[in-house]
């Protein structure tokens, strides 16, 4: 049974009634980020009940070595790891002698949370009676800021209900944390000052090994009822800890408040020697604006990011406050704005998956980020993998390839691999296509063509002839096979002629010459430069090209299907419907011997490329294809179900379409994998936004133009996104009756609705 206690919101979640087993859930579903840093919602009090503490800052990671059974050649020798960074957001709290812990009070009511995803801000509030019977009311706000990024604030007010209180606030800084999902207990950071002056504090730390310098900052305010009080605060400090004592007496019904304005400084964007000046100037900066106008700020910031990147549903809740949690949440994880960061799978909101980067940014994210933001945030996140293409060579070379041939990582902070799974190291060689693709969805989509003579063919090239050496050519079947591979169905390791891998090899070769051959005529220049910088002839390209057209697939007359691989069929084919339902999730519940002899498919696989490269099978095949394979697929990755929806859109099966599209948006709202404590699924909410705007909009690039397919649900009125097509924002409105296009831009739009074209003028709605 899923989770349930998320109340229907259009724009907020809300969590009411305290339950300590939630208390690690909510955690990962209240987190808030800025695109710089971010951190669960851990509460700011002391609290001794089960608890993940987590606070990140983008970019800042930590080599942990890696721990196996055995060492095989060719693993990576560390794990990179975002690290939980020294924790700001603590404020101890004691009330006539008493230290407030909800783990600990005689009883806790009208507890509530909130998280506003319209304005970008958590709250928190409750009553609570604690050991000394004292009762007070307290409320919680706070947010990262988006305009100040290295700054986050926190308004924590406590109100004595049952009698006069003299309480105590200790606003602290502490450095002396650890990642839950450390490998040898390692010291990740190392502190080296600890400092105070006044009201403010920060403590200066290095990451050991990569050195990233960090300062953490606080200013503190106090308040009694509104009113800025002058004190002055006890210290305490020790080797890694700072804190801030303020001692106020409180009468019974009125507000004590402190104001905390925290974060993180780092060497990314500022000299050492500057870090802790920088940090005081930005915290004094924030101070003297005020936490309200702060706010304000914050809440104009979101306003111009829903303006562009708002999904509207008309008449379901739950769907709309999920469409609009996953749209919240990739926006707190990027924002584009630093072509050195990208997006990890579990954004600011855990440890999991170590916060690097993996292929789900190529396949899933691009799209939204190119529809709902300027292009260049999606040619950012294309500069991050060139500029990644040397260590991807060098990966490739610890493997025995050769000649410049480059393997992407399955897991990475700077290019180099840090996944040490066999079966996904060395096996998982598909995500090497989604970079490729990733430059062909870019360019078909924006239209600038300029950034594959300017980077985009290297690494094609370089992905090609990855591909070349990687096929073995079988004189049994005179074909090129592709042995010993994991798809993207992480159920099935160690198989041969995954179909995907293998048309997605014959892919990215044929699109890879298409493009010399289109450079060569249209960029000489850039031409002659890449062929130098490569030392690519043609007799190499004659060979890729004959890698591509030989390529083998496996397939079954019997069924008229693609096999997924070549020993699919001697498995035994029990549908998922006919799987007690007791046996899932599999992943929990069985041996990893026995879910790889199953035929129980992880997550989308062969219809992974019927979604990729859907103009070059019928829609026919297309339904063949779902309709054999999704009987298997059991959804346990969370990048699944948005690729059904889109298919079982295509194939007007729009109640399974439906389903699909609530699980990829409940996905954590509901915790369907019964996993939501360890963080979020970030990337996977892309996936989310493309089950709306390319499976019901069936928005696609037909002829160079935009092509919608529109179709809605019958649990919805209406839906509504908007998408930046070329620098002009296009409105979609779909209905029960209809579909309708408003157009903001300078210049006229031809688009295809349902196979007809239509234009558009400026500024100026059409219905059809």
């Amino acid at each position: 049974m899923n989770q349930d206690y998320i109340k229907p919101d259009n724009w907020s979640i809300i969590e009411e009634g305290f339950d300590a087993e939630r208390v690690k859930s909510s955690e990962s579903l209240f987190s808030i980020g800025n695109g710089a840093m971010g951190q669960r919602a851990n509460f700011e009090e002391a609290y001794t009940g089960p608890t993940f503490q987590g606070s990140y800052i983008a970019g800042v990671y930590y080599p942990d070595k890696t721990r196996v059974g055995w060492w095989k050649n060719g693993y990576p020798e560390y794990f990179a790891k975002v690290l939980n960074a020294p924790n700001w957001i603590g404020i101890n709290v004691e009330v006539n002698g008493e230290k407030l812990d909800l783990n600990r009070c005689r009883s806790v009511s009208d507890f509530r949370r909130e998280l506003n995803m319209k304005e970008g801000w958590y709250q928190r509030s409750f009553k609570a009676v604690l050991i000394n019977k004292t009762e007070v009311s307290v409320k919680s706000t706070r947010f990262l800021s988006l305009d100040l990024d290295e700054v986050g604030a926190i308004k924590y007010e406590v109100t004595p209900l049952s009698e006069d209180a003299v309480i105590k606030f200790t606003p602290y800084l502490d450095a002396g944390i650890t990642n839950e999902d450390s490998n040898w207990d390692d010291k990740f950071w190392d502190t080296y000052e600890v400092a105070h002056k006044g009201n403010s504090a920060h403590i200066s730390s290095k990451t050991m090994k990569t050195e990233f310098h960090a300062c953490t900052g606080m200013l503190n305010q106090i308040f009694l009822d509104e009113k800025l009080q002058d004190t002055y605060p006890e210290v305490e400090t020790n080797k890694t800890f700072v804190g801030l004592t303020y001692q106020i007496d409180v009468p019974k019904g009125k507000v004590a408040s402190v104001i905390k304005y925290g974060g993180y400084t780092v060497s990314l964007n500022h000299k050492e020697e500057d870090l802790a000046s920088a940090s005081a100037a930005v915290l004094k900066q924030a101070s003297e604006s005020g936490f309200d106008a702060l706010l304000d700020l914050q809440k104009q910031a979101w306003s111009k990011i829903w303006e562009m990147a708002d999904i509207i549903i008309d008449g379901d809740v739950k769907a709309q406050q999920g469409i609009r949690f996953n749209i919240f949440q990739l926006n707190q994880t990027y924002l584009g704005k630093d072509a050195r960061l990208n997006i990890g799978p579990k954004g600011f909101t855990g440890e999991k998956y170590g916060g690097s980067t993996y292929w789900d940014t190529e396949a899933y994210c691009i799209p939204f980020y190119m529809a709902t933001k300027d292009q260049l945030v999606a040619r950012n996140l294309l500069t991050y993998r060139y500029h990644h293409l040397e260590r991807a060579i060098e990966n490739a070379e610890k493997l025995g390839f050769t000649n410049g041939a480059a393997l992407y990582p399955m897991v990475t902070m700077n290019g180099e691999e840090c996944h040490n799974e066999w079966e996904i190291t060395f096996e998982e060689i598909h995500r090497n296509g989604a970079m490729t693709f990733a430059i062909y969805n870019y360019v078909r989509y924006t239209g600038d063509y300029s950034y594959v003579p300017e980077k985009g063919l290297e690494v094609m090239i370089a992905i090609a002839r990855f591909w070349h050496q990687r096929a073995t050519f079988s004189t049994d079947k005179d074909k090129y096979v592709i042995l010993g591979v994991t798809g993207p169905n992480e159920y099935e390791n160690n198989i041969n002629n995954n179909w995907y891998t293998n048309y997605l090899a014959k892919w990215c070769i044929e699109y890879c010459v298409e493009n010399i051959n289109k450079v060569k005529a249209e960029y000489q220049t850039d031409y002659s430069r890449i062929i130098e910088k490569t030392d690519l002839g043609q007799a190499e390209i004659d060979a890729m090209m004959k890698v591509a057209e030989k390529m083998y697939f496996p397939y079954s007359e019997k069924h008229q299907v693609y096999l997924q691989q070549d020993g699919f069929l001697d498995k035994e084919l029990i549908t998922v419907a006919d799987l007690d339902k007791s046996q899932r999730p599999i992943n929990q519940k069985w041996s990893w011997d026995r879910i790889l002899r199953s035929p129980y498919i992880k997550q989308a696989d062969t219809l992974q490329g019927f979604y990729m490269f859907e103009d070059q099978f019928s829609k026919e095949e297309l339904k063949r294809h779902f309709d054999f394979y999704e009987p298997f697929t059991v959804h346990e990755s969370s990048l699944s179900p948005c690729v059904h929806s889109i298919q079982a859109a295509a194939l007007d099966q729009m109640d399974q379409a439906y389903t699909f599209y609530l699980r990829t948006s409940r996905l954590d709202l509901d915790d369907y994998n019964k996993e939501v404590e360890e963080g979020l699924h970030i990337t996977s909410m892309a996936g989310t936004w493309m089950s709306i705007v390319e499976g019901f909009g069936g928005l696609r690039i037909k002829n160079d133009k935009l092509s919608f397919t529109p179709k809605i649900p019958k649990e919805w009125k209406g839906y509504t996104f908007n998408v930046n097509f070329r620098n002009q924002i296009l409105k979609v409105k779909v209905s029960q009756e209809g579909t309708s296009f408003n157009l903001e831009g300078d210049q006229e739009l031809v688009i295809y609705v349902d196979g007809k074209e239509f234009t558009i003028s400026p500024n100026s709605l059409i219905n059809i």
